[in-house]
């Protein structure tokens, strides 16, 4: 025998393969994917159209600093220059307003016309960029040319405003002067032959030394090359329209789309309560998944697979069945519990009747159990016979009148095609659940897997339901989960292995598959399979309540049931 109840871990070495698992997790998020998709698609159309008419022209200019040595090297007009505020001056509203005047624009359009230029300087350069967009291409190259002009207009008067001022400082500090020296030169030719001139003469040189400082200021500030820049790429039409053009807005807008939607479907799939994956499942429940029930095949049809047209359904119930009867704890006892987390016990009736089947065709002495005896379907739906081996049910107490209505000593054959035959106990209606899972008739009709060559297998309603199933796990010890990974969530499968072990029972595994055709997400507590919504027998106090109240229950009845 070998040990199959083994906790899940991926190897260190797997991580391509757990990459390409999350990627296929992702992909089940298809609406948020298709959502993104057509949320850039959407854009690139607008992107594509709101760009088909829109023509971008371009102009360069160069800017200068005043000076007096264009050719000098060791002048550095970055210096002289802060490009940044240059930039802010060409964006100006009296840039806009000059070119406004030089093209004819009406004064309602003027927001219009500054809101089309965008001024922008190459790195490590003195260059102003002037990309002007408009509606047409010659417009374009137009408005683009016209705020140039404009700009190196501006600057240049504002060089020229500048200079004019600093020239008329300088005079008015060197007239004063200019004119002490005239009285002083007056004065010294009026003294007499022979009277002392040194003092008068020294003053008369500082005098000359000083106004000559001037003089040559304002000749440097005159001689100085004002040019405020020049074009070195004029605006000319555009030969297309700008933008990349439908075809590439489309592509662009559904490759950002797409992208989008994987990060959309990414954060959902991190605060996913569900199982990711058969990973997530093993590692919540400790235990190994067993089996993945084919997707078109998990619902709506017979309850036994055997002799359908599609035989995958049916080998995937063998395969299920032969990794049981290799694991070591099922094989010594032979005693299996098949429940659901919560819902629908249709899939789970499913799994336990096949299996059933399963065992049959090795050759083992099978009793299928129905102790859901809420909503008890199987004697309805499966091709039953009266009868059965003569030591099924044979139990004292059977004959008179007991303590419980069930088990009453009533047996089924089932016919299972090619597999076989087993027995079938069927549930029926009681008025005391707890009373019937626990008593001592129950407790001998399990105790049968101890005989050679058989194994029994019981069906329980939801676990997290109902505390029906953990009245029996003393009894059965494994516990087969059978759920749907999409409808149940990794703290629910958490919690079933909690109760499960603290009740003395194993979870063996879990057997997975999609939902039934008119099962919906998130609707777990609700019971959609057969008989649902049927009125219960009226119970005295203490009956079971669905929900999570059932655990103080469920502890009060397995102690009662504890052989």
């Amino acid at each position: 025998m070998i040990e199959t109840n083994r906790p899940a871990a991926a190897p260190a070495e797997d991580e391509p393969d757990l990459l390409r698992d999350q990627f296929k997790q992702l992909l089940r998020y298809r609406r948020l994917l298709g959502a993104g998709v057509a949320v850039g698609l959407l854009g690139g159309v607008y992107l594509g159209i709101s760009t088909a008419d829109t023509y971008v022209a371009t102009a360069d200019v160069v800017l200068r600093a005043p000076t007096d040595d264009p050719f000098n090297p060791s002048l550095a007009p970055d210096k002289a220059i802060n490009i940044g505020s240059e930039r802010q001056v060409a964006l100006s509203s009296s840039i806009a307003e000059a070119a406004r005047k030089k093209l004819g624009v009406a004064d309602k359009d003027f927001k219009a016309l500054r809101a089309g230029l965008q001024v922008t300087n190459p790195p490590q350069t003195m260059v102003l960029r002037f990309t002007y967009t408009a509606s047409s291409p010659s417009g374009a190259a137009k408005r683009a040319n016209a705020m140039t002009e404009a700009y190196l207009l501006k600057r240049q008067e504002a060089l020229d405003a500048t200079r004019t001022n600093m020239v008329k400082g300088y005079k008015d500090q060197r007239d004063p002067v200019a004119k002490q020296l005239d009285e002083l030169v007056k004065e010294i030719a009026r003294m007499p032959a022979g009277a002392p001139r040194d003092a008068a003469t020294s003053t008369k040189t500082d005098l000359q030394s000083e106004v000559g400082g001037y003089n040559g200021k304002i000749t440097k500030l005159e001689a100085l090359d004002m040019t405020p820049g020049r074009v070195t790429s004029a605006a000319t039409p555009p030969s297309g329209a700008d933008g990349p053009g439908l075809p590439m807005s489309l592509a662009l807008g559904a490759a950002v789309g797409l992208a989008l939607g994987l990060l959309a479907a990414w954060v959902r799939l991190v605060f996913d309560p569900a199982p990711r994956s058969e990973g997530d499942v093993s590692r919540a429940l400790r235990a190994p998944v067993l089996g993945y029930l084919p997707r078109d095949r998990t619902g709506g049809g017979p309850l036994l697979a055997a002799g359908e047209a599609d035989p995958r359904l049916a080998e995937e119930y063998r395969s299920v069945a032969f990794r049981l009867a290799y694991d070591a704890r099922f094989a010594d006892r032979r005693r299996l519990l098949v429940v659901a987390p919560r819902g629908s016990s249709e899939t789970a009736a499913a799994v336990a009747v096949n299996l059933a089947a399963s065992f049959a065709e090795t050759g083992k002495d099978v009793l299928l159990i129905e102790a859901d005896l809420r909503t008890p379907v199987l004697a309805s739906q499966l091709p039953t016979d009266t009868g059965g081996r003569p030591g099924w049910g044979r139990l004292p107490g059977f004959d008179g009148p007991g303590d419980t209505d069930w088990p009453d000593g009533r047996q089924l054959l089932v016919d299972a095609g090619e597999s076989g035959t087993f027995d079938l106990i069927p549930g029926d209606r009681v008025r005391n659940v707890p009373r019937a899972l626990t008593s001592p008739r129950t407790t001998r009709l399990i105790s049968e897997a101890d005989s050679p060559n058989s194994t029994v297998v019981v069906l329980a309603p939801p676990v997290l339901s109902y505390a029906d199933a953990l009245a029996l796990v003393d009894r059965v010890d494994g516990v087969l989960v059978v759920c749907d990974p999409r409808a149940v969530h990794r703290s629910d499968l958490a919690r079933i292995r909690e109760l499960i072990g603290g009740a003395g029972g194993t979870v063996l595994g879990a057997v997975l598959h999609t939902p039934l055709p008119a099962e919906k997400r998130g609707g777990s507590g609700r019971r959609s399979g057969p008989g649902a919504g049927a009125p219960q027998p009226p119970d005295g106090p203490g009956q079971d309540t669905p929900g999570d109240a059932t655990e103080t229950v469920a502890l009060r009845t397995v102690r009662t049931g504890r052989r």
